[in-house]
């Protein structure tokens, strides 16, 4: 069969399947309907080619893959001839043995007919001559010499190569499968290595200079469990003896979902107070990892996952700083965006949400930070050696196929691997152990795995219609986290002990007043005196933190924390700092000559403009931290004589850095986009049908929509004739179409076009006659 019949016998073959086969099709091959093809023949050709093959056996997984070889092999009984023979099922069925059931044999071949990469019934299935392309390897490797043969036998073969065949293998397990040499030709000498290893069915022919390493044998070379030869059925692992049932998977995502926001918050606090250095090649250097790590008290491994989500998800940046950090050289700096601020004040469900959507969509891999690149160089944060266009794919596959093991249900690595490399064999040398352990590390650091099992939020995060269904995943989340609570435990030891995480109204009021000792589930805050201090700066009174305290305690407020509260109040705000570039105000005069016979004094520059009034040219805050080290308690205030919250609001840069950006993902087709390119192309059809129907004579044309396509087409409406109407939309797309014209003016012709076979009208449209290419008057 020629490749002309071969595209002929396709295209008759999608000409007969329904919209909803056609749907189908271009779900499962997009690449198919876009641009929209004109007509089946169109379709047929664009399926059969290589560059379309290649992409349609992404997701084959080995038992799919061992059926296509079977039917390549039974249709290509030759070494290099053309596909021309067509193949039964049931000999596929029957070459294929006891390594795989029938009826799953049966459901692949349906399965690649409704991919369109066989075409014909159940007894003449047909292939084109590219459809090879669809094969994760080069050779015939589940249906040649290694076939049947178990993983024991592979090794005992192995065993028995000498040291030069054995060196051969291992260079080529380690590196590309595929190898050029003058030894793999029939007549070559048998006595020589390479002949030898193809005569063991350890490397394949693909043709007179090329050899491949079978799969089987470089994973079991790399130490990988391998795909299995001798059955092909799919791999069952055994699921993990777990005492957590799904309420405990659900809390434990909870969780650590709670200390991810928390780690978050400290590492934007961090870098908004001082922000990061920028390396020359735009990345977060080994030093300031460190130095942020210590300074929010977290490992370093966890910083560069949570660097690197606040960077995808554009909550910091390199820029400016505004305010610059001290000893400012006018250098970028990796600090929170403007972005960070909305982020901190929203609910703890909201949050996480961005930061799974970030994980889930990051082109990059975290997990690399701090190992040796090519050059033995630790790879640093954010660099662009960490950047993988395929991360994103790959974590969703190693989920997804995770998640098939159940609910509150785990695999080992190990069983999980298996599974990943039988279900997509053509990733098999990506998806590593190491590669799948990292993404189940960071997937259970975000809340997706605990216990070794997808949770509710992780199944919702992973669902098709995320991205226009956030609603639902904000919903599991809000569900799985703990309930926040609007009370603590005050004790003697003046901390605040809270039961889980707080309200925000509640983390506002109590991060105000006191310091986190320890987080977690249930956290430790501690109440000092400079707490207190930071407190009364923002205007409140000693008896607005009692009466707060007082109300949200569960337990008695202790004696000695009133009398701190009071203490610290009765000395606070004595002293007055404003703007001159600052002034010291004091009510009382001998408290502002106590600070004029103090050494800050000289180190301020203090001068008295009143036994009340001193000023000082150095700023408002400098002065306040200076006055507080020498023992005074002074409170900073504005022109009008009202305190000023003094807090560090920190620095921030504007989200700039574009490339930092993932790129843009082209969402799927919708259903009602996918109809109307099935609409097009079934008018495409009904236009060739009708134009090779025609009579015998030569065809009444114009080629143009200019005076000639005018007439012809008031002479359609005045004798009721169909046109064949060659047109140009706006994006440039040419279709044809059979239209019954209904009126003409305005440039506009009005045509209701043919809805199928016969001559019935259908859709009702307007076509502008400066769009025609041509326009063909039909038989009656």
């Amino acid at each position: 069969m020629s490749a002309d019949d071969q595209h002929i016998g396709l295209a008759e073959d999608l000409a007969t399947r329904s919209d909803d086969e056609l749907v189908a099709l271009f779900v499962a091959r997009p690449d198919l309907a876009a641009p929209p093809p004109q007509g089946s023949g169109v379709l047929g050709q664009r399926a059969l080619s290589a560059a379309s093959i290649t992409l349609a056996g992404e997701d084959l997984d080995v038992l799919a893959v061992a059926v296509l070889e079977q039917i390549i092999a039974l249709a290509t009984p030759t070494t290099g001839a053309r596909a021309v023979s067509p193949v039964a099922a049931t000999a596929v069925v029957k070459a294929l043995g006891r390594r795989a059931d029938r009826t799953d044999v049966l459901e692949r071949i349906d399965m690649l007919h409704r991919r369109a990469l066989l075409w014909g019934g159940p007894k003449r299935l047909m292939i084109g001559a590219h459809t090879p392309s669809a094969l994760p390897w080069k050779a015939r490797q589940l249906t040649g010499p290694l076939a049947g043969r178990s993983v024991d036998d592979i090794r005992g073969l192995l065993d028995s190569v000498d040291e030069s065949q054995s060196e051969l293998l291992g260079t080529l397990s380690r590196g590309p499968a595929l190898g050029r040499t003058r030894d793999a030709a029939d007549d070559a000498d048998p006595a020589r290595p390479i002949p030898r290893l193809i005569a063991l069915g350890l490397l394949a022919r693909v043709d007179e200079q090329t050899v491949e390493l079978p799969p089987m044998v470089g994973q079991l070379l790399r130490g990988e469990a391998p795909i299995r030869a001798d059955d092909l059925r799919r791999p069952t692992p055994t699921a993990a003896n777990s005492r957590f049932s799904s309420a405990d998977v659900e809390a434990a995502a909870g969780g650590e979902a709670i200390e991810l926001l928390r780690h978050t918050t400290a590492v934007l606090r961090v870098l908004g107070a001082t922000p990061a250095a920028i390396l020359r090649s735009g990345a977060l250097g080994v030093r300031e990892l460190r130095r942020v790590a210590k300074a929010a008290e977290l490992d370093v491994r966890r910083l560069g996952l949570i660097v690197e989500l606040l960077s995808h998800a554009r909550l910091i940046d390199a820029g400016l700083p505004d305010p610059p950090p001290s000893g400012d050289t006018g250098e970028q700096y990796f600090a929170p965006t403007g972005s960070a601020d909305a982020w901190l004040h929203q609910g703890p469900d909201r949050q996480w949400s961005v930061l799974v959507s970030a994980w889930l969509d990051m082109p990059r891999r975290p997990w690399q930070i701090g190992t040796p690149d090519r050059d033995g160089t630790a790879q640093a944060a954010l660099s662009a050696e960490l950047f993988d266009a395929y991360a994103p794919a790959q974590r969703r596959i190693v989920l997804e196929t995770l998640a098939l093991a159940g609910p509150a249900r785990a695999w080992d690595v190990a069983g999980l691997c298996e599974v990943l490399v039988w279900s997509y064999p053509r990733q098999m040398r990506r998806l590593t152990h190491r590669v799948v352990s990292e993404t189940l590390r960071e997937a259970r650091e975000v809340g997706l795995v605990a216990h070794g099992c997808v949770t509710a939020v992780g199944r919702a995060a992973l669902a098709p219609d995320r991205p226009a269904d956030e609603a639902t995943l904000v919903a599991a989340m809000h569900k799985a986290l703990p309930e926040p609570v609007d009370h603590f435990l005050t004790q003697a030891d003046l901390t605040l002990m809270v039961p889980g995480p707080m309200t925000p109204e509640l983390a506002e009021q109590v991060e105000l007043v006191a310091e986190l000792e320890s987080g977690g589930a249930a956290s430790v805050y501690r109440i000092t005196e400079a707490s207190v201090r930071r407190a009364l700066d923002t205007g409140r009174s000693s008896s607005e933190l009692i009466t707060m305290l007082t109300t949200h305690s569960r337990t008695p407020i202790p004696q000695s924390l009133t009398y701190l509260i009071e203490d610290v109040a009765r000395r606070h705000g004595r002293l007055r700092v404003g703007v001159a570039s600052s002034f010291v105000r004091c009510e009382d005069p001998a408290t502002l000559a106590a600070v004029l016979r103090s050494d800050v004094a000289g180190r301020l520059a203090l001068r008295a403009l009143a036994p009340t009034v001193a000023v000082a040219h150095a700023e408002v805050r400098d002065v306040i931290e200076a006055l507080r080290d020498a023992g005074f308690a002074p409170a900073g205030e504005d022109s009008s004589g009202t305190l000023v919250d003094l807090r560090e609001v920190g620095s921030r840069v504007g989200a700039s850095r574009r490339s930092r950006q993932a790129p843009t993902r082209r969402s799927a087709p919708t259903e009602d986009q996918l109809h109307k390119v099935i609409s097009r192309l079934r008018a495409g059809d009904r236009a060739g049908r009708a134009a090779s129907g025609g009579a015998d004579g030569r065809p009444v044309r114009a080629t143009d929509g200019g005076e000639s396509a005018t007439a012809l087409i008031q002479l359609a409406l005045r004798a009721d004739r169909r046109l064949l109407v060659g047109y140009v939309d706006g994006n440039g797309s040419a279709s044809n179409h059979v239209l019954f014209p209904k009126a003409l003016n305005a440039g506009q012709l009005l045509a209701e076009e043919s809805g199928g076979d016969g001559a019935g009208p259908g859709e009702r449209r307007q076509f502008w006659l400066h769009r025609m290419t041509s326009v063909e008057l039909l038989d009656p």
